[in-house]
């Protein structure tokens, strides 16, 4: 299956956090979108990896997206190295995505950078020719995505551009909170962390107004290029 779009996360929910209304976007304009997650979030210190996989598959759901994998990497010790570099060059080959969408470039969880690195990394290895690659015994072809664009997560990150989100804010919420073990809830007994009080969750909200303001929309969200953006002509702008 050739995809438009593939998001990496280095865990499930980053995608969710990061880009959601992107993807919603993306689909309702009829883009077929697939999401890969590294790691199963183990080292999550509220619910289990079985809980993760079930809301990472109820959120997949919701956001209409076509294909979820999930690599399996070593929650908090994977490291951007051949062995895993392989394995998502695997996963582009697969899904031919034309726009890569990964984590932020720097960000609160060590897992969020050398996320965002390995995946860029794997998207440049992945149009060479003599790196050969196979699942299930045939063999892959070369592909590299046309873009690679970060979301930003945790951090306060200067968007190099922004996707007016407008009319998507409210199922991206409801994406995010499919992630029941993970975000605000009243009567949960497990230990707080910083994203699960009420104030994070309004303040994914509070950033996405924010960036739509700067462009004169209600909401949106905002990513960073490595390299230049090129655009066909000055009328493609919002």
């Amino acid at each position: 299956m050739k995809l438009d779009i593939l998001a990496f996360g280095a865990h499930p929910d980053d995608v969710e956090l990061g880009c959601a209304g992107t993807i919603l976007k993306e689909v309702s304009l009829g883009k077929k979108v697939g999401i890969v997650d590294l790691t199963r979030g183990e080292l999550g210190t509220r619910g289990t990896a079985e809980t993760r996989d079930q809301e990472a598959k109820d959120a997949a759901e919701i956001l209409g997206v076509l294909v979820r994998e999930n690599l399996e990497m070593r929650d908090g010790f994977f490291t951007n190295d051949e062995k895993h570099q392989l394995e998502v060059i695997k996963m582009i080959r697969k899904y031919k995505p034309e726009i890569v969408l990964c984590n932020a470039i720097d960000d609160r969880h060590i897992d969020h950078g050398k996320g965002s690195k390995l995946v860029s990394d794997a998207c440049f290895l992945s149009g060479l020719m003599k790196i050969e690659t196979s699942i299930d015994g045939v063999n892959q072809e070369a592909w590299r995505p046309k873009v690679v664009y970060h979301y930003i997560q945790w951090k306060n990150i200067k968007p190099d551009f922004v996707v007016d989100i407008t009319g998507f804010e409210n199922k991206k919420v409801e994406a995010i909170t499919a992630y029941k073990t993970q975000f605000y809830d009243p009567n949960s007994k497990e230990p707080a962390t910083p994203i699960t009080s009420k104030n994070f969750l309004e303040s994914l909200n509070y950033r996405a107004q924010d960036l739509g303001r700067l462009v004169g929309k209600e909401f949106a969200e905002g990513f960073t290029v490595e390299r230049c953006l090129a655009i066909n002509s000055l009328g493609n702008l919002i």
